[in-house]
């Protein structure tokens, strides 16, 4: 009897410590943000340099890590240390919990802070490989540079606008296949322009011009296939209601979440539309995010690239090089031709992470309605406003920026990918 007490006892007191020790446990503390003080560095072949993240809270749980997007170009190790390991250019990226930051790396054979060497940024790997069109994007055609649209958010542009023709197949969201070939553009000033107006489901020829939330997924919208030419705006209407986004339960009517892009990873839910909040914040709040240029953030300037009117996005960390044309009037709603660009200069900037949004025109049921005097450029959201009209960029000689448009105008598509993509994180 005296036993089985003394074992009882020992045996409440041990749990009682248990319990102690698990109540002493720390809680969980979220990492709220990652910032990596160095948005962007260049280095010379074999050097090595120390990058620093700042995460908040000081108190939060989660480990940092780092990643390189191309380890054959530069190296990360646990302590955030950069080995320069071959010419070229690469993502270094910070990460903690669901948050992370992201430095652009530029390697070159040179020594930067030369003038009279600076080095250069040719990247054999670059031309030996087929898969990689440029060094300005990886070989899911996702820009390496990268792009604020949020406090805590930044994505990759693709390399063109969105394009498809019924000739083929490819694999979707859901499962299975559909008819049809989704691409990026090959370069960034490519639209298809007046054949637009040759729009079916059985013309074979490439269309890039698309009614709201036209991926193919039938949502119960009336109006849901790439190649709808309907007038009526509610057609468009995913679920058939009109207070539906592109996002959550209807994220598949977004043509990069539904579809496979063949040069674009050619899987399905690698790519989306931004928001009409991040179009705004990426134009026009990021100042605490990008560089200077002469006082003014480097966060947009019209332009004429390629003989082709559009809109030039500067990334994060951009500084202009020189013997490029001067930017002028950055941030203003001014004329395209004020910034003429020579195709050999558009090479550097894209190369150096730059994104153009060509002045394709847009579609009203099988015309390619030419309104302005000169081309202008429309760039759908995944945001909708009201029963008829969603939230779309707009630019134009004089004028530009985020509006309503009609949900059956046939406007431009250009798709990014997030951050945490990139690196293999969802």
């Amino acid at each position: 009897m005296k036993k089985t007490i003394f074992l009882t006892v020992v045996s409440a007191a041990f749990c009682v410590a248990l319990s102690l020790l698990s109540s002493c446990k720390p809680d969980t503390v979220e990492v709220d943000s990652v910032n990596i003080k160095q948005p962007s560095v260049k280095l010379s072949l074999g050097s090595t340099y120390q990058l620093s993240a700042i995460v908040s809270p000081s108190d939060a749980t989660q480990d940092l890590e780092w990643f390189s997007s191309r380890p054959a170009v530069a190296t990360v190790n646990a302590s955030g240390v950069v080995t320069a390991v071959a010419v070229g250019s690469c993502d270094i990226t910070a990460s903690a919990g669901e948050k992370s930051d992201v430095c652009h790396v530029i390697v070159v054979d040179g020594d930067p802070s030369n003038p009279d060497n600076p080095g250069t940024t040719d990247d054999p790997s670059d031309h030996d490989d087929p898969h990689t069109a440029s060094r300005a994007f990886d070989h899911n055609g996702a820009s390496y540079a990268v792009f604020s649209v949020a406090a805590d958010r930044k994505v990759h542009f693709s390399k063109g606008n969105l394009q498809f023709t019924t000739t083929g197949s490819h694999a979707v969201a859901t499962g299975g296949t559909e008819v049809g070939t989704w691409r990026f553009a090959e370069h960034q000033y490519d639209c298809i322009g007046d054949d637009n107006a040759n729009i079916s489901s059985t013309y074979t020829g490439w269309i890039d011009l698309f009614g709201w939330g036209t991926s193919g997924w039938n949502s119960g919208a009336r109006a849901y296939q790439p190649w709808s030419t309907s007038a009526n705006a509610t057609d468009y209407q995913p679920g058939n209601s009109e207070y539906t986004n592109l996002t959550g339960s209807y994220a598949n009517a977004d043509w990069g979440v539904y579809n496979a892009i063949s040069n674009g990873g050619n899987l399905p839910g690698m790519w989306r539309t931004l928001t009409e909040g991040e179009w705004n914040y990426l134009l026009f709040n990021r100042d605490g995010q990008i560089s200077l240029y002469n006082g003014y953030p480097l966060s947009f300037r019209k332009a004429v690239v390629n003989n082709v009117n559009g809109l030039v996005i500067f990334p994060d960390g951009y500084q202009h090089p020189e013997g490029v044309t001067p930017i002028c009037d950055l941030n203003t709603y001014g004329s395209y031709h004020a910034f003429v660009l020579t195709l050999s200069e558009w090479e550097i900037m894209e190369n150096l992470g730059c994104i153009f949004l060509p002045a394709a025109e847009f579609r009203g049921g099988t015309e390619v309605i030419h309104y302005m005097e000169e081309p202008e450029g429309r760039y759908w959201s995944s945001t909708h406003i009201s029963e008829g009209y969603v939230r779309y960029l707009f630019h134009y000689d004089g004028s530009m920026g985020v509006c309503n448009e009609v949900r059956c105008f046939g406007l431009s598509v250009r798709l990014v990918r997030d951050v945490k993509d990139s690196k293999g994180k969802k």
